[in-house]
């Protein structure tokens, strides 16, 4: 896809359906969800890259518990317009999780497939416990058993863009969540 105009890049903006208003909200409350993990020892956010940075960027800022960050980024290979499950570490995280509250910090799930290989690697690995925050849940669309233990909004099967979302690498600065479309 390529960008040729200010307004062709507008004109692929169809429909917001989360406004920055409510995205700085449901922040607060995942903030106090996450100081409510705390109980003296670490807690780690993992953002899993690259959709989620804008997401992780504003919640570790709406954390008042100690805690650290880290990012992985994970390709997963697909068959058709489905992940195959199939995860690669693109990039690792560079500590021993062992004594981490892990929270891993989502854009999106969708089949879930991906995440639930997430969540086994990350499990091998022996942290204190694994939680789910998630900026958007697509439950209509889930294959894999993963549930979240916080998803800030439920959204349709729509494909979506902005804060952190993307389309061919554009959009994701857009400080709301909006539906794309090419008609």
């Amino acid at each position: 896809m390529e960008i040729n105009s200010i307004e062709q890049y507008q004109s692929k903006i169809k429909e917001t359906i989360i406004t920055e208003d409510e995205i700085k909200a449901a922040l607060k409350k995942a903030g106090k969800y996450i100081d409510s993990l705390y109980d003296g020892k670490p807690i780690l956010l993992v953002s899993v890259l690259k959709g989620a940075f804008v997401f992780m960027a504003d919640l570790c800022r709406e954390v008042t518990v100690p805690c650290e960050v880290d990012f992985m980024c994970v390709k997963s290979y697909f068959e058709g317009m489905s992940s195959s499950g199939l995860v690669h570490i693109i990039v690792d995280l560079e500590k021993d999780i062992s004594k981490y509250h892990v929270v891993i910090v989502e854009d999106i799930i969708d089949t879930g497939r991906t995440l639930h290989k997430l969540v086994e690697i990350l499990n091998n690995r022996n942290p204190l416990s694994i939680n789910i925050v998630t900026l958007l849940d697509k439950p209509d669309c889930r294959i894999a058993d993963i549930k979240t233990d916080m998803s800030l909004f439920v959204i349709p099967d729509k494909f979506v863009i902005g804060y952190g979302l993307d389309c061919a690498e554009y959009y994701r600065t857009l400080p709301y969540i909006a539906v794309y479309g090419d008609e």
